[in-house]
């Protein structure tokens, strides 16, 4: 076999890196039985690249779903499945280009020239783990004299934001004997094309159009066009990155620390350091000078010992620099001078002074009462934030947190499950279940809240599958209410609370609120899903005595696990409510 016979034929000029090569072949072949790289090296070229030398170069393993709207993915995922393989010339030993090739590199699918060199030149074969196929490629890498290239526009641009550019693909001028087609452009590995909601962009001729330049302009561009000799059709492929950058300023740099005159405390015999933070704007070709100095009552100024520690660079904003002056030792000659942070660029200049004050000591019994006091306030005020958090997140929620219900698409603010009339025996003397599901909670949260509830009995219309309506109903709201008692977790209404936990995990804006309406003892039949259900959700204690008062503290609880939802006429009546009921412990 041609490939075999490659492999056997091939005599290395050094021990170490054919034997690394071909144990890297077999090792393909062994792990990876669906690489057919006989078939791949007879198959007929897919695509023929040509490229100039010494810029950079970018081939990709085209996906099955991109091959035509895409030059390359980054994607780590695409970067495992696909393995790149060059030969220089046909019959020579095929080689992998493994992860430590630093040029060319690979990044996803594709394969990265920084730059291409003439030596690249050559056969290049990819494959996709697990797909039957491979694709091959041909590059020839020209330097400028043998493209006849009369000019080469530069591979980096630098475009103003805010103001009108064209972008030009290099190398336009090269080949003109030849006969080519019209330029195709992507950016950041994607095709592009003139679309409605960018109407500063445009596609003319062979250019790239910006009317207005955004920082989003920003990234690496790739134009294609074709080349026809004979009756082969190349691939001129050129790369092209573009950074946007702010016009050059027209201010002088911004002192930020000190701003006038700043006074530091300082001791005798200490060593000291001074910050000076100034805030540049952004300016091309022109470094930005900080320089501290020092200005005693003799009148003399010398520079001090300083360094630049933070440098914080935007090329739409300026930059940001932190310079620090030190002193070794603090002295009296200190206390009596002006440390000055002059700050310059090509506008003009600003200044900033530091003046050191001596430190007064502190006795150790007042920061000791201090701290004290510090402490005991943080415990007070920890312990009425913990016995008030409910009330003081409502009170938060009426005044700043935005309606999350609007635009969700939700009919119902939570639905109602409960054990049907007839699984139980109902007491007289206290509200049963069913009442206390179809009476108290519509009265109380309804009524006096403002929330929409779903009660199977009420709002769902009869004659349908009882299992598909409960499905619906919790699909629409956005809570489950679920009572629960011996008759509900030993009564078919069990099934509703299955159906909520699986419907809350397929959908996370579900939540399912848990009321213990009497003390039950959990089955051991109950399917996994609802018994950590019911280990891990919140429950709600309900005592019957409290349905009438719903500022009570089972009333506060229910309103917490509800949606946060404004209604009309009720929000400024129970935020009036709010800081009356806030300090009363009548729970």
């Amino acid at each position: 076999m041609l490939f075999m016979r490659h492999l056997s034929d091939y005599r290395p000029k050094s021990e170490k890196k054919p034997m690394l090569t071909f144990c890297w072949i077999l090792l393909l072949l062994v792990s990876e039985a669906e690489f057919s790289l006989l078939g791949c090296l007879h198959k007929e070229f897919e695509k023929h690249y040509r490229a100039i030398n010494n810029k950079e170069m970018v081939l990709q393993c085209p996906l099955p779903s991109q091959s035509y709207t895409h030059v390359f993915n980054n994607s780590l995922t695409y970067k495992k499945k696909v393995v790149w393989f060059r030969q220089q010339k046909e019959g020579e030993l095929l080689e992998v280009i493994g992860k430590e090739s630093t040029n060319p590199t690979q990044e996803g699918n594709a394969l990265w020239f920084k730059p291409i060199r003439n030596n690249d030149s050559g056969i290049y074969i990819c494959k996709i783990r697990e797909e039957a196929s491979c694709f091959k490629i041909i590059i020839e890498v020209q330097a400028k004299s043998q493209a006849r290239c009369l000019d080469y526009e530069t591979n980096t641009l630098s475009l103003i934001a805010g103001k009108g550019d064209s972008i030009s693909c290099p190398g336009l001028k090269c080949y003109g004997h030849l006969n080519r087609s019209q330029v195709t452009w992507y950016k950041n590995g994607t095709l592009l094309t003139e679309k409605t909601f960018r109407q500063s962009l445009k596609l003319k001729g062979d250019k790239i159009n910006l009317l207005t330049i955004y920082d989003k302009d920003a990234g690496v561009y790739v134009c294609d066009y074709m080349l026809f000799v004979n009756n082969t059709r190349w691939t001129m492929r050129t790369v092209v990155k573009v950074n946007v950058i702010a016009p050059n300023t027209i201010y002088a740099p911004k002192m930020l620390s000190p701003k006038g005159v700043k006074i530091l405390e300082a001791e005798l015999g200490k060593p000291i350091e001074m910050q000076c933070k100034v805030q540049f704007g952004y300016e091309r070709d022109v470094i930005p000078m900080i320089t501290w100095s020092r200005h005693s009552q003799e009148g003399k100024s010398e520079e001090l010992e300083q360094k630049q520690i933070r440098d914080e660079k935007n090329e739409l904003v300026g930059e940001t620099v932190i310079h620090i002056a030190s002193l070794r030792e603090v002295t009296e000659r200190d206390l009596n001078s002006n440390f000055t942070c002059i700050a310059q660029n090509s506008v003009g200049k600003s200044t900033g002074v530091i003046k050191l004050k001596r430190k007064e000591r502190v006795h150790f019994l007042y920061i000791l009462s201090g701290l004290i006091s510090m402490l005991l306030g943080l415990l007070v005020s920890s312990a009425f934030i913990y016995q008030h958090w409910i009330e003081i997140v409502l009170m938060y929620r009426n005044y700043l947190v935005k309606d999350e219900t609007i635009g969700d698409h939700k009919e119902f603010d939570a639905f109602v499950s409960h054990a049907k009339m007839g699984s139980f025996e109902s007491d007289s003397s206290f509200v049963n279940e069913e009442q206390f599901a179809l009476d108290v909670l519509p009265e109380v949260l309804e009524k006096k809240h403002g929330y929409k509830l779903c009660l199977l009995e009420r709002d769902i219309l009869p004659g349908g599958a009882y299992t598909d309506d409960v499905v619906t109903a919790i699909k629409q709201s956005r809570r489950t209410i679920i009572i629960l008692s011996p008759s509900y977790v030993n009564g078919p209404s069990i099934f509703e609370l299955q159906a909520a936990v699986n419907c809350a995990l397929e959908d996370s804006t579900i939540k399912l609120v848990l009321i213990k309406f009497q003390a039950f003892q959990e089955p051991d039949y109950l399917p996994p899903v609802v018994k950590k259900a019911l280990r891990i959700l919140p429950v709600i204690t309900w005592k019957s005595s409290n349905w009438t008062t719903p500022n009570k503290k089972f009333w506060k609880n229910i309103q917490y696990y509800m949606p946060v939802k404004n209604t009309e006429g009720l929000g400024k009546k129970q935020t009036k409510g709010f800081l009356q009921r806030l300090f009363s412990m009548d729970y």
